[in-house]
């Protein structure tokens, strides 16, 4: 069976738990995966992520022999990159920043190839279009070998950098949404569609024996609950505005936000200069125990990004039973049907959410049978189990393994920088 390097920005991470999974089911074919990582993550790990992080090949702390030996390389192999460095200095219209940080990448590229060529590793992977995936396609290309992506979100709609070059020499790209595969193909018509997999993820196995709402209390107080990192493009500004409209309205309501990030000063001074102190609160990171328990008592679920793949909370709310109201963006509508399974407002709009939250809040009798139609839906076409499946089934399948090259001689004299 083939030798695969799986590589992410951050791993493991308690927020991405389908990485480890796809690694894990892989292995369970009978795939030798690597799991290698940009970046150490700074959360709490449970005892399996952090047996993953033991094995986890870290590109950080970097190794300063070894980049001097890799920048060598470079140098010596320029015609083997040569249209990758050309793509990142002058092609294209990205800035001149970023271009120096491609050309950095590309060292590292380099720098990656060398730490896993001791291992024979056949093939790369990497999870998102980040910087991540331009030192891969560098790796691969230096080691001869073929690399593959899977794109979610923000990586294809907001930040595609220098994406064309990366569909171009992936062997195969995986991505969660037919949103996001029709995107694809529209602004790189020169990609063949079959080298564009789509490939939803899914709520973890067993999910189908979750426990479930007993349904609304007769409290009129409306307890919302929102989940996901406090990043720009999650957009919780908005959500603390959209609780002003609903204070401003007289509605009795809670808001908590579970999650952790760089916008959490950014979030509570909006929440202090709205006075909001009384009604929304920051929960910070929660374990899954702890989200399971807050699906349970929440009377709704909200989601405020500007940009998703299919977001794991919605289906994870939804398998709960709790009810759900998300933006009518990129691939969501693929999971919430609005009006029947969940509800969607028009993005952007504040009025539009809160007219949806009072819906819902006003909407007790007619909850039951639109709560029972989302926890089907997602445990028919999200289950983490099935789709796993069909996710290794795809990656064999498409995977064309080529021996990697064989390393320059002056590598053998300085393997042990490798050690």
């Amino acid at each position: 069976m083939p030798i695969v390097a799986y590589l992410a920005n951050q791993f493991p991470s308690p927020v991405e738990p389908y990485v480890a999974r796809e690694i894990h089911e892989l292995r369970r074919r009978g795939v030798t995966v690597i799991p290698c990582s940009a970046r150490r993550c700074e959360l709490a790990l449970d005892p399996e992520l952090r047996a993953l992080a033991s094995e986890t090949l870290y590109l950080q702390p970097l190794r300063v022999k070894l980049l001097i030996y890799a920048a060598v390389m470079c140098l010596l192999r320029f015609p083997v990159l040569k249209d990758f460095l050309a793509r990142a200095l002058w092609q294209g219209s990205e800035p001149c920043k970023r271009r120096l940080r491609t050309l950095l990448h590309t060292w590292l590229g380099v720098y990656y190839a060398l730490r896993i060529q001791r291992f024979g590793v056949e093939h790369i992977h990497v999870h998102h279009g980040y910087f991540a995936s331009w030192i891969a396609m560098v790796a691969a290309r230096f080691l001869g070998i073929g690399f593959s992506m899977t794109l979610h979100g923000s990586d294809l709609l907001l930040h595609p950098l220098y994406l064309d070059t990366k569909l171009k020499h992936c062997k195969f790209c995986v991505t969660v949404s037919e949103f996001n595969r029709a995107h694809v193909l529209k602004h790189n018509p020169e990609i063949p569609p079959e080298k564009v997999l789509v490939q939803y993820m899914g709520i973890k196995p067993g999910n189908e024996h979750l426990p479930t709402r007993k349904g609304r209390r007769t409290n009129p107080h409306l307890d919302m609950l929102a989940v996901g990192r406090l990043h720009p493009v999650k957009d919780h500004a908005f959500l603390v505005r959209a609780c002003r409209l609903l204070k401003n309205r007289g509605v009795p309501f809670t808001c908590v936000i579970a999650g952790e990030g760089p916008e959490r000063a950014s979030v509570e001074a909006t929440i202090r200069n709205l006075d909001l102190q009384n009604q929304v609160r920051l929960l910070g990171h929660l374990s899954r125990q702890q989200l399971a328990a807050r699906y349970l008592t929440s009377d709704i679920v909200v989601l405020t990004s500007r940009s998703e793949g299919i977001p794991l909370v919605l289906m994870e709310a939804m398998a709960y039973g709790t009810p759900v109201l998300a933006p009518a963006i990129t691939g969501i509508p693929e999971l919430v049907f609005d009006g029947t399974n969940g509800f969607l407002y028009r993005p952007g709009s504040l009025e539009d959410f809160v007219a949806r939250v009072e819906l819902i809040h006003h909407s007790e009798s007619a909850l039951g049978p639109l709560c029972r139609a989302a926890r089907l839906h997602v445990l028919e076409n999200f289950n983490c189990e099935k789709n796993l499946a069909t996710f290794s089934n795809l990656f064999l399948s498409h995977l064309t393994l080529t021996h990697p090259s064989p390393p320059p001689e002056s590598y053998f004299h300085e393997n042990s920088l490798l050690q």
